[in-house]
């Protein structure tokens, strides 16, 4: 409960501030993000780029993240909770991570659907890659595998609520050793990025 509650008042402070830090942004939009915000900026690899919402009011999904069914397995309904000390998020949460710099938000998607379209700001950090990667997330290797004593609070994302590659990716974390109250889990991945008509990088934009 104490760990519920301080990851709870830390977010809580993090969107707090991404709404005094923009109040203006995006004022002029129909369709904002929340009440107070209606767009804000994210350092990409490519540069600052607007994260806003599709202000087309009759806009409907159409291609793959329109899609309501796929066979299963592989792909599964996957619960709420991961465990391990690992916290599921929402939109508005992945966004105030986008704005902090000393936090990562991942795609561990295949690179391909990465450079199709992704999420501003993100990086790809595929999941069949994530053991030999850590090093780029603040872990250190050592005799016995990982010491990730200094890993960076990180989110992951990647296609939906039925997709297992960012859950692989954690799981992959856990068992080096990465302290579970620092990963982030943002369970909607891209296709509720796609319901919510936010911003897209690549093709998908």
């Amino acid at each position: 409960m104490r760990i519920a509650a301080i990851v709870a008042a830390t977010f809580g402070l993090m969107l707090a501030g991404l709404a005094l830090a923009e109040p203006a942004a995006g004022a002029d939009l129909t369709v904002g993000i929340t009440p107070e915000i209606g767009s804000v900026t994210v350092e990409t690899e490519e540069g600052p780029m607007e994260i806003r919402r599709n202000q087309e009011e009759n806009h409907v999904l159409s291609g793959e993240f329109a899609k309501t069914s796929r066979a299963c397995p592989p792909f599964c309904i996957r619960p709420m909770a991961l465990g391990g000390g690992v916290t599921t998020i929402g939109e508005l949460e992945l966004i105030a991570m986008l704005q902090e710099p000393e936090m990562a938000v991942v795609d561990s998607r295949m690179p391909d659907l990465h450079i199709a379209g992704s999420i501003p700001g993100a990086v790809n950090l595929p999941y069949f890659e994530m053991g030999e990667r850590l090093t780029e997330l603040g872990c250190e290797p050592d005799f016995d595998g990982w010491d990730c004593a200094a890993a960076k609070k990180v989110a992951l994302f990647c296609n939906g609520p039925w997709c297992g590659q960012s859950p692989a990716a954690i799981r992959v974390m856990l068992d080096a050793g990465y302290p579970g109250d620092r990963i982030y889990w943002y369970r909607g991945g891209m296709q509720a990025w796609h319901m919510l008509g936010l911003t897209v990088t690549g093709a998908g934009g």
